[in-house]
């Protein structure tokens, strides 16, 4: 074991500014030169690794082993889990069951455009984020909305404001998994509290986007689809969030949210039909019929109803599966912040986490809907074509997490921000917005901050859950404007390599999340802080 120091160069403004370049570099890289993802984590990997050795004095045999248990972590508790469920995906749009489901979707809404964008850009598109995210709910959802009318700038628009509130809990909850790892913080903890804190935020998104596609006006005249939409939601992502954990609460959110707007639009609709902008529709008041039968209706729920059964069954608190440990591997340090206690990098290997609770239902999923060797050949090759250089980013930003906490860089960071005081509670969601607004990843901005706002937490005295969690939130607000998950985003629609006219389109908006944010993580601080408590 060696000390952290927490001032190596002498004077805490220069080892501050020593302490950032990681960061800045890295985000250089993304945003600047435009480089992949995947390469540029692994030079600021190694950046950050030199820098560790070099100037903090961390022993070369201790920080090789720190990156390999932080690159180890990435790979079990991120990657198995993102592949798993991409593959769960493509296996539904290659079958033709997604199809089954999008017909059925379709066929339940109205031809009221605020009626679709309620159901579609918001419920499904959580369903989508929930399963698989990294910018799927805005390729799947925009050209749904287009096909319904509205403009395909403006459709993105939509599909990327609705998918604000759900992307802590994306890719059944990558981020989470990753602010738990890298803070230490207990899972089930850190989920409790981002799920209080998204209850909040998710209030004001449906409204958003209401008058997005139809106008002040139009907004509140369907203010019942608002409050049901964020509601429903609400129902079902913050009791899983609280108590089951980071895995479902999207999926479950946005199926309770579904019911609730079907439900509310048998007994009530809105008094005149409204198509995109506000214009009246006439005619028809229901969308085409599916034409579906029940079995096809069945192949099309089939998966997610799996998917939803064989993981709650598997990670509930009920369950012991996730809990059975296969190999343990750490490194310790003592804290330059806290003195006596110690800060550790470590890796363990429990072989029945929520990734291979998603490989059974793959599995499962794939037998019933008798996927055969082709099918199965185009599955795995289409979701490795897209996921290699994800997996590839797992690896090499949680090595340089790891490093960057265990090095004592983390604590030299923390240190230097903590002299802002309390008011850091108004820049924590910024620093999460600007991570994920650069990076385009809500796991790898947790991978990267997690740490550090926690310590900053510390020193201040902050309850202990409340930085990180703001932190992972921030994140989901910048999701808008993030280059990484419009290339994604775009890629169904015209704007194919035109990202920046996405962005620019989406900016002003999610400052206004951003705001919301910023109201709710001050509230909280000042009258509720025993929601941020352990």
């Amino acid at each position: 074991m060696f000390t952290e120091i927490l001032n190596p160069t002498g004077n805490l403004f220069i080892t501050w500014l020593v302490a950032l370049i990681p960061v800045a570099v890295l985000l250089f890289m993304l945003v600047v030169l435009r480089w992949s993802a995947w390469l540029a984590t692994l030079i600021g990997s190694l950046i950050t690794l030199a820098l560790g050795l070099w100037v903090w004095k961390m022993p070369l045999d201790l920080g090789l082993k720190a990156y390999a248990y932080g690159s180890l972590t990435g790979i079990w508790y991120v990657d198995w889990i993102t592949f798993w469920g991409v593959m769960l995906f493509n296996t539904m749009v290659i079958t033709g069951a997604f199809d089954k489901l999008r017909r059925w979707l379709l066929a339940h809404g109205t031809a009221d455009v605020r009626v679709q964008t309620i159901l579609f850009a918001w419920a499904f598109g959580a369903l989508l984020e929930g399963l698989v995210g990294f910018g799927y709910p805005w390729a799947f959802v925009a050209p749904i909305l287009i096909a319904l009318g509205i403009p395909d700038l403006d459709a993105i628009r939509v599909a990327a404001i609705a998918n604000n509130a759900p992307v802590s809990y994306g890719a059944l909850g990558a981020p989470i998994i990753t602010l738990a790892a890298v803070t230490g913080y207990p899972l089930l903890a850190l989920s409790g509290t981002i799920s209080k804190i998204v209850a909040v935020l998710a209030l004001l998104p449906p409204w958003v986007l209401l008058y997005l596609v139809s106008g002040r006006k139009g907004m509140w005249s369907a203010w019942p689809l608002a409050v049901v939409g964020s509601l429903g939601y609400i129902a079902g992502q913050l009791p899983v969030g609280l108590f089951l954990g980071p895995y479902l609460p999207d999926v479950i959110g946005s199926i309770v949210c579904f019911i609730c707007v079907l439900i509310l639009i048998r007994f009530w609709q809105p008094a005149e039909v409204l198509g995109y902008g506000g214009v009246p529709v006439s005619g028809a008041a229901a969308v085409e019929g599916h034409g579906l039968a029940g079995k096809e209706i069945w192949q099309g729920w089939m998966p997610i109803l799996v998917l939803v059964v064989v993981v709650i069954a598997w990670t509930g608190p009920w369950s012991d599966l996730p809990k059975i440990s296969g190999l343990k591997l750490s490194v310790e340090t003592s804290s330059s912040i806290t003195p006596g206690a110690t800060i550790t990098a470590a890796f363990n290997w429990t072989p029945f986490v929520a990734g291979t609770a998603i490989l059974v239902s793959w599995i499962i999923s794939a037998l019933l809907l008798r996927v055969n060797g082709s099918q199965l050949s185009e599955a795995w090759t289409k979701t490795w074509s897209q996921m290699w250089g994800a997996c590839l980013v797992g690896i090499f930003i949680f090595g340089l997490a790891y490093v960057f906490n265990f090095s004592g860089m983390a604590g030299s960071l923390a240190e230097g921000f903590s002299k802002i005081g309390p008011a850091f509670i108004v820049v924590a969601p910024i620093l999460g917005f600007i991570g994920v607004a650069l990076s385009g990843s809500n796991t790898s901005t947790n991978a990267m901050f997690g740490k550090f706002q926690a310590l900053v937490g510390q020193v201040l005295g902050f309850p202990p859950l409340l930085l990180p969690a703001v932190n992972s939130v921030g994140a989901e607000i910048g999701k808008p404007v993030a280059p990484q998950t419009a290339s994604v985003g775009v890629s169904t629609s015209r704007f194919v390599r035109s990202e920046g006219e996405v962005i620019r389109h989406n900016f002003g908006w999610t400052l206004v999340m951003g705001a919301w944010l910023i109201i709710i993580a001050v509230v909280y601080y000042l009258f509720f802080p025993s929601v941020g408590q352990l």
